[in-house]
């Protein structure tokens, strides 16, 4: 039998100069997302260190409203730095953003907090968390389309699929650093005396508060030692040559004057950014951010299990899902990117609900079972339950109807609501036991005194009923006492059922950037492709938590929330069946109509014209 000239090519070893390309494009990227995602991780230490001045409630809310900026501007920064490589050129337009992360990174690490600088300490960490989100904008769609413009023609999916690993790397890498820094500095220093406005902090029984040394100053370790990555990733990336594609479309003359402009600006490229973003990126945005993030905010959350517990069951799903990347990268060379994409929505579409409930039924049988037996009502006036949408933690739900679901919603309650006349204050009725919520126009000393009380009836009542409350007290939830202890029957069926959800986040992601560099002529390729994934990821994934929190809270279920996933990744499979086309893997990334078939060209190393 034969053996055509792609198969030799798909076969052959790595060059070295081809191993230089993924690994300086890559190592970057890590680096990238590990700086980005270190701030969600510590965000609440930043926010008691940069928001002091502030009641804990308003200092939480600031530090949302520093990590939301990120994602905010990832768009800006896809349009910035997306039109600089169409531009100038990919290789020097993401040594720009490597630097402008790295820099920003490290500065945090050293930047005193409210204590020393006062107001201008939070105004720089918010201007600081905003470079990093605009240059991770630019970062992504210069590496993917570096990698894939080196890469031979038919493994694009194999080589830009060590790209895809790097987010979830840079998250992994995140959580490993922070857990080892953590221990170590909280095994071998001493705490430290907490002040608010140069004087001791006290704490309610007049003693003062202390603060264990990684939460006073051991966080800034993650972000200096980002320093030490920015140095290896930098050099090598110097070492790097322009893209070959790149480099011909200059020599030929052929570069865009106005790239977003003729990204966006002309109807027949910017219906493909359309298609990019409803067809693959929003659905692959919901699953990757469903599967790690969801998935982890979900079991420490929702489910209740413990923090450290949460990030070690995630970790060793993470360190087993990996590979994934690469195999569905490469996979995708051989019957195309749609199919996978496409394929992974679907199945997180169909599987989300029953892996979600089994999460909760292994990591917390006691919660599962009460959700299960426990009847819980709110009867409320419908005109005062509120939609509680809540991205940054700034807005405020005062009606009796809000605040009853709220404190259902916040001890994972399952409830059903009833409607009642106009102008009736909510109740809240667990088994036979009715408890009458609050207005939460009340001040001072009157509205304290209604809270804990409501909060103290509800939750004696949940506990009777056999809500586990308590986290001491619940004998039947995941634990794990340090990193390797997951070898339980309990805990190795959560990662196996994590595993399961990195490995759709594997398949949708695992060929994107293939599939998005294919999409674009090169002239506008860094700018086309990198909007609509920001976009698709920022907006559409870095809403995920908080508008699935909200629609559980109106639903009254915890589970209610993954409608939202489930909704547009479906649309996706619909949208991408119809419009993305199917031979991408088969298209130059060299001819300026992305609609060449590279057996018909001689370009992008295509085995056919040789």
């Amino acid at each position: 039998m034969a053996t055509s000239a792609a198969d030799v090519d798909r076969s052959r070893p790595m060059t070295g100069e081809e191993k230089k390309v993924i690994l300086a494009s890559s190592l970057g990227t890590v680096f990238e997302w590990y700086d980005f995602y270190l701030y969600g991780s510590l965000a609440a230490i930043i926010g008691a260190q940069f928001f002091t001045a502030f009641p804990e409630a308003t200092r939480n809310v600031f530090a949302l409203l520093a990590f939301a900026a990120g994602f905010i501007v990832r768009p800006l920064g896809a349009l910035v730095f997306g039109s600089l490589g169409d531009l100038v050129g990919r290789k020097y337009t993401f040594l720009m953003t490597i630097l402008i992360m790295g820099i920003s990174t490290f500065i945090v690490g050293l930047l005193p907090g409210y204590e020393s600088w006062g107001v201008a300490a939070p105004i720089i960490l918010i201007a600081l968390r905003m470079l990093q989100g605009l240059a991770l904008g630019g970062e992504y769609g210069g590496a993917a389309t570096y990698v894939a413009e080196h890469a031979p023609a038919h493994r694009r999916g194999y080589y830009t699929s060590w790209i895809q690993t790097t987010a979830t790397l840079g998250l992994l890498l995140s959580l490993v650093i922070i857990l080892i820094v953590q221990s170590y500095v909280n095994g071998n220093y001493p705490t430290v005396p907490q002040f608010q406005n140069g004087e001791p902090l006290l704490g309610p029984d007049g003693a003062q508060v202390m603060l264990e040394p990684f939460r006073a100053w051991g966080w800034r370790i993650p972000f200096l030692v980002s320093v030490i990555l920015l140095a290896v990733s930098l050099y090598i990336r110097l070492q790097m040559e322009e893209s070959p594609a790149f480099k011909k479309m200059k020599e030929e003359g052929a570069t865009s004057k106005a790239p977003l402009r003729e990204a966006f600006g002309q109807w027949k490229n910017a219906k493909i950014a359309l298609i990019a973003l409803f067809g693959l990126t929003a659905g692959q945005a919901v699953v990757w951010y469903s599967g790690q993030f969801y998935a982890l905010f979900f079991i420490n959350n929702v489910v209740k299990v413990d923090s450290f517990t949460s990030n070690v069951l995630i970790a060793w799903a993470l360190i087993l899902g990996t590979a994934g990347f690469v195999f569905f990268g490469s996979l995708s060379d051989r019957i195309g990117r749609k199919p996978i994409i496409l394929g992974g929505c679907l199945l997180a579409a169909l599987t989300f609900f029953p892996v979600f409930h089994e999460l909760t039924k292994t990591a917390n049988p006691a919660l599962a079972n009460a959700q299960d037996n426990t009847t819980v009502v709110v009867t409320a006036d419908p005109a005062t339950c509120s939609f509680q949408f809540n991205p940054t933690g700034a807005s405020k739900f005062t009606s009796s109807c809000d605040i009853a679901k709220a404190l259902l919603a916040k001890s994972s309650v399952n409830y059903t609501t009833e409607k009642a006349p106009a102008g009736t204050v909510a109740t809240v009725r667990v088994g036979e036991q009715t408890i009458t919520a609050y207005e939460g126009t009340l001040t001072g000393d009157e509205a304290k005194a209604a809270k804990a009380a409501f909060e103290t009836q509800v939750n004696d009542a949940l506990k009777a009923s056999g809500y586990p409350l308590v986290a001491t007290e619940n004998t039947t939830i995941a634990k794990a006492s340090n990193f390797f202890d997951i070898f339980t029957a309990q805990k190795l069926k959560m990662v196996v059922l994590l595993t399961y959800l990195i490995i759709l986040v594997t398949m949708v992601y695992g060929p994107m950037a293939a599939a998005l560099v294919e999409l674009f002529p090169t002239r506008i390729r860094y700018s086309g492709m990198s909007l609509p994934y920001h976009i698709g990821n920022g907006w559409f994934g870095g809403l995920l938590p908080a508008t699935a929190f909200a629609i559980s809270a109106q639903e009254g279920n915890i589970y209610a929330g993954l409608w939202y996933a489930v909704v547009i990744a479906a649309a996706t499979v619909v949208i991408g069946l119809i419009f993305v086309p199917s031979d991408g893997h088969k298209r130059s990334l060299f001819a300026d109509d992305p609609g060449h078939d590279l057996h018909k060209t001689g370009y992008g190393n295509a085995p056919a014209s040789r």
